[in-house]
């Protein structure tokens, strides 16, 4: 068992819940979850999803979730003082490092790093370097379960704007599209898998378009039901003209 006290940078797509899965799988003791929220909508940045549902992730994998304020829009600076003040509370807890989904993107890592250098705390990228195609594989082979939440659409039409992450998917993605997404062409929110204690259960809502992307909204299913089956998807609307989604 490691000696870490690890924070994992969790967005609530497939890549987070993966790496949990993987931390978990090393020893890996993962003390919190780290996510951004967008203060005016009560959302997940960039993925968009409500802050009701990630809560219900959160307690779904039975870690505590940390979530770090920012504001809507949202300058560099302002994130990155909010992340300063989350990774100096963090250092004050014990925590040793901070993991990330990342997969290939060295830009993205390298800025990572600059962020975390003289914090006191390491990064980790228990996924980088996978190929892309195989790791999605291994994720669907594994009951990976996610909805694809945020869809750029000029990488992906907007129909596939809610559907599942999962064969069928990989096999309609256009050739140019990462089999993960890690260029940004869409997002997810992963709702069962290896590291859930439960399944979310969740419902579809309706699908929207606001600042140049495409968003599936999805609420929170009350009824009861303990083991939901896979949520029917088919019952999303088309997309509307762009509005808010909160």
């Amino acid at each position: 068992m490691s000696d870490q006290r690890v924070l994992l940078a969790w967005s609530s797509g497939k890549d987070s819940a993966f790496t949990l899965h993987v931390l978990r799988a090393q020893g890996v003791a993962v003390a919190g979850l780290l996510t951004t929220i967008n203060e005016a909508f009560e959302r997940v940045a960039m993925h968009a999803v409500r802050l009701s549902l990630l809560r219900a992730q959160a307690e779904a994998v039975g870690v505590p979730l940390v979530e770090v304020g920012i504001p809507s829009p949202c300058p560099n600076e302002a994130y990155e003082a909010a992340m300063s003040a989350a990774m100096a509370a963090a250092r004050e807890r014990g925590i040793t490092a901070v993991a990330f989904g990342d997969l290939f993107l060295e830009d993205v890592r390298r800025y990572r790093e600059e962020r975390l250098a003289g914090t006191g705390l390491r990064a980790l990228f228990p996924l980088w370097g996978r190929p892309t195609r195989e790791l999605a594989e291994e994720m669907i082979a594994l009951g990976q379960k996610a909805v694809l939440t945020c869809v750029d659409p000029r990488a992906l039409p907007r129909a596939f704007a809610g559907r599942a992450f999962d064969t069928a998917l990989l096999r309609d993605l256009p050739a140019n599209v990462d089999p993960c997404g890690e260029n940004g062409e869409f997002h997810s929110f992963a709702w069962d898998g290896p590291a859930f204690q439960r399944p979310v259960p969740v419902r579809p809502g309706e699908v929207v378009e606001r600042e140049g992307f495409v968003f599936a909204d999805l609420t929170l299913d009350q009824s009861g039901a303990s083991a939901p089956a896979a949520p029917d998807w088919s019952t999303l609307a088309a997309p509307r003209p762009a509005q808010d989604v909160s």
